[in-house]
Parts: structure tokens; C-alpha cells; sequence
């Protein structure tokens, strides 16, 4: 069905790997390919080399399109992950390392400026108070995030950012700039930004010779990887809820109005229909088992954890020190109240605690304004365990819808379909190219004691002082 039909190419910059998939207009998947990446963690640090980001998407980008003719692409988008920021010079070289999302080290800029920690703007005032030796003599520099590396690279010359990235760094995408004030103290610093979704330049012979595309194709601005899952499961319509479960958790809804909280961690993207995209991102999530267990399968995990499914350990799984959402307290760390028994209980309460972050991160959403009673689906690299989808949606007492792909680097391919069809809304064309493998209806059987532990959940973050009253 797919023969001939004009293929689209998603790139993500993920936390331990870059992905590339390349989709037909239908949504037929024709090849998809990834490349490792590396951080380094230490404490309250997080770290990627932005160097090698560039080799890791074009190995990618080459794999996913081996068995695709180049004149079918008509276009490529990229995310990243959210609040990941550098400094560049201005030839887009960079000039610092990237602090990743959860780096902790704004504190003091954070403060200062009323700000969550993980904020890109304290990140970003952070790195200037920290710029390398002689980076100012070499033309000045600039804010970058993620993707900026990317389409960069991609286009042969400097690009515009997209206004998802530049969200946490400041940007307003209700006035679509940034704001005076702040444009003023960093002038010469911000990038021009433009709407995700809008073309910010072709490839040219350099990138197209690295990375299979073809010369000219269309750049589009991508968003975050939170939004790119958001549209990868089609969860657009107002009231309709997307949750990525990977390294981290970010939850989205979709909402006719803007809903921001920062004491808790809530803000929302624009999307290109002009919708908005509210919702969070945590650092709880499963990247606390690979953690723990180092190389084990997730699935043979989910398994050895079913046989203590009622366990009345309660954890909270932080991958970092500090919490972002479903409530602010940088100074959050993970617990286990009660001793598993064995690596199966002890699998078993880190899996029931991400649950329970879940819940309490759509109880935060409902009780902000949003609606959230649409179709929630489930993303991310979590989705391969089976037992771990059923078990978020016993907690959520609610039905999982799981789609059929599930990843961002796929709803960046749907992104820069909807680029190419202006006629369509990205809603339609995600309707249209997103479909749904599975969905999991929530056993009663557990109910009563799930319930029991989220309410011995939420005493013992309010008595922490992490969960406001």
C-alpha cells in the first residue's frame, strides 16, 4: 500500500541513544535505525558530549532509509529532550557540554530567577557564568538545544530554533517571542525561533552524502520528545492524555486553554494546531531499574515481578536526586518504606511506585483544569513490558490504549507529514498515520489495593514536605 507514497523521516536524540525512523504517508513503517549514546552522571550532574549527537542521528538517519529510494523523502523533523541546553559559537560549533534535562547544577540561577532547577534558562545563565576559557574571543556565543545541533548540521548553515525546545529557556509561545526583558539581558544570545512545524531549511550535499537524505529535502521544525510521543500515539483531541514511560516519565493532555503551574511542574506547549499541550515531566522513571539491575531484559523484569503484585513495599523510583513533577522539591530523593523480600518484590515495588507518580501526575492535571477523561495511551520504552502497561492501568483505574509505534522519532515522521500537507490538520494526519495495538482494561481485582497504597503514597510525600497540602 505504501509503494510510491511519500516518505517522511523522524529523528530523536533520546538519553541513551539517537533513533531514526522513516514512514510512509499511510503510516506504514519502512525502516527504522539508532545509535548508542552515552552521558555521564555524577551526582547532580548530567552530561552528554554534543560531538558525538551529530555521528549518532546520520548512522541512524542511514539505517532507517537503507532500503528507501532517497527521491521519496519529503521531509525530515527532530526532537530532543526537553530543557537539554549548550552554549555554540557562532559557527554552531560547541563550546560547552550539554547539560542535560535533570542536571542539577542551576540551583543558585534557578533561585534567583523563581525557576525549577532543571529549567533551560537557569541552565543557560549557569553556563555563561561557567563559558570556557576563550570562548568569548571566538565570536560570541549562543544558546543552543538539542535539535539546533541537528538542523544545523542538517542544513549547511545557521537554522532557527523551534518554540517547543525554547519553551523552558524562556520563550513565550503565546506572544510567539521572547520576552523583552529578557531578550534585552541576552542579546545576541537567543536564537530566532519559529512554530514547530514550519520549514527552517533544505538539506544540503554535505548532510545528504552523511545521512542518506536527499539534497533539498525539507527541515522541519521538530518539538520535544514529550510532544513527538504526544503525536506519535495521535493524542490530540482535547481531553485526550499521552504518558511516555522511559528513562523518565513525561505525562501530556491536550487542552483548549494554556495551564501553567509552576509550583508543580506544569507548563504547556503550542501545538501547531494552536492547541495546547499541558502537562510535565518527571525524573522518576524505569531508568531506576536499569540502575539496579544492570542488563536485564524489562520484560523478564515485568515477570519476575508479577508474583508480588499486592506487595505493601512503597517506593518512590528517582533516577537523580530531586522531582520536577508531579510537584518541585530539588531536594527529593528516592525511598523504599518496607524490605522486599528477593529481587521480585524489590522489582515489584519500583514498577508500582512508577504507577503511582503516574496517577498522581494526572490528579495534578485534573486538578489544574484540564481535561483528562479522553483516551490516554501509553509510550516509550517501558511499553515493551507488558506487565508494567497492565499495571498502570490497574492504577489508573482507567483503560491503556498501547499504539501500534509508540515512538518519538515516529511522531516527528507524522510532524513533517502534516508539514506537507497543508490542508490537514497535525490532529488529522496523526489520526490518520497513528494506530492502536492494544488496549488494556484495568483489573479489579487489585483496585482496593492500589488505591490503598496511593493514599499511603500521598501522606508519606506530604509528610516529606515534597507535595503541597
Amino acid at each position: 500500500m505504501s509503494a510510491g507514497q511519500p516518505v517522511f523521516v523522524g529523528l530523536d536524540l533520546g538519553t541513551s541513544s539517537a533513533r531514526a525512523f522513516a514512514v510512509a504517508a499511510d503510516g506504514s513503517v519502512l525502516g527504522r535505525g539508532s545509535r548508542p549514546l552515552r552521558s555521564r552522571r555524577d551526582g547532580i550532574r548530567h552530561e552528554q558530549d554534543p560531538a558525538t549527537w551529530w555521528d549518532a542521528a546520520a548512522v541512524a538517519c542511514r539505517a532507517a532509509l537503507g532500503e528507501v529510494a532517497a527521491d521519496r523523502v519529503a521531509g525530515v523533523a527532530v526532537c530532543g529532550t526537553s530543557s537539554t541546553v549548550l552554549l555554540v559559537d557562532r559557527d554552531g560549533r560547541p563550546r560547552t557540554p550539554a547539560l542535560m534535562y535533570d542536571d542539577g547544577r542551576a540551583r543558585a540561577q534557578a533561585r534567583e530567577l523563581g525557576l525549577a532547577p532543571s529549567s533551560g534558562l537557569a541552565k543557560l545563565h549557569w553556563l555563561l557564568e561557567h563559558e570556557p576559557a576563550g570562548a568569548a574571543a571566538s565570536g560570541g556565543l549562543r544558546l543552543a538545544h538539542e535539535p539546533d545541533v541537528i538542523t544545523r548540521r542538517l542544513a549547511g548553515h545557521a537554522v532557527a530554533a523551534d518554540a517547543s525546545h525554547a519553551l523552558k529557556s524562556g520563550y513565550d509561545p503565546a506572544a510567539a517571542c521572547w520576552p523583552p526583558a529578557l531578550a534585552r539581558a541576552l542579546d545576541g544570545v537567543l536564537p530566532d525561533v519559529v512554530a514547530p512545524g514550519a520549514q527552517v531549511g533544505e538539506v544540503c550535499d554535505e548532510a545528504a552524502e552523511q545521512t542518506g537524505l536527499p539534497v533539498r529535502a525539507p527541515i522541519i521544525a521538530g518539538m520535544t520528545d514529550g510532544c513527538a510521543a504526544q503525536i506519535a500515539a495521535g493524542a490530540l483531541r482535547a481531553g485526550d492524555c499521552n504518558s511516555v514511560l522511559g528513562t523518565t516519565l513525561v505525562l501530556k493532555g491536550c487542552s483548549a486553554q494554556r495551564i501553567e503551574d509552576p509550583a508543580h511542574g506544569v507548563y504547556s506547549h503550542r501545538s501547531p494546531d494552536g492547541s495546547w499541550l499541558p502537562g510535565g515531566a518527571s525524573s522518576s522513571g524505569a531508568g531506576v531499574l536499569a540502575a539496579g539491575f544492570p542488563g536485564r531484559d524489562l520484560d523478564a523484569l515485568g515477570d519476575l515481578a508479577a508474583a508480588h503484585e499486592r506487595t505493601r513495599v512503597l517506593a518512590y523510583p528517582l533516577v537523580s536526586r530531586g522531582e520536577r513533577f508531579p510537584f518541585v522539591a530539588p531536594d527529593a530523593e528516592a525511598f523504599m518504606l518496607g524490605a522486599p523480600q528477593g529481587d521480585g518484590e524489590h522489582v515489584a515495588a519500583l514498577l508500582q511506585g512508577m504507577a503511582l507518580v503516574e496517577r498522581l501526575c494526572l490528579e495534578q492535571l485534573r486538578r489544574l483544569g484540564a481535561a483528562t477523561g479522553g483516551r490516554l495511551s501509553l509510550t516509550g520504552g517501558a511499553t515493551r513490558s507488558r506487565h508494567l502497561c497492565q499495571l498502570r492501568a490497574d492504577a489508573l483505574g482507567r483503560p491503556v490504549h498501547l499504539p501500534e509505534q509508540s515512538e518519538s522519532a515516529f511522531g516527528m515522521a507524522i510532524l513533517a507529514a502534516a508539514a506537507a500537507a497543508p490542508d490537514e490538520t497535525l490532529a488529522a494526519v496523526a489520526q490518520r498515520m497513528s494506530r492502536t495495538r492494544e488496549v488494556l482494561e484495568p483489573r479489579d481485582a487489585l483496585r482496593e489495593h492500589l488505591d490503598e497504597q496511593y493514599a499511603r503514597f500521598v501522606v508519606e510525600l506530604r509528610r516529606r514536605g515534597w507535595l503541597p497540602a
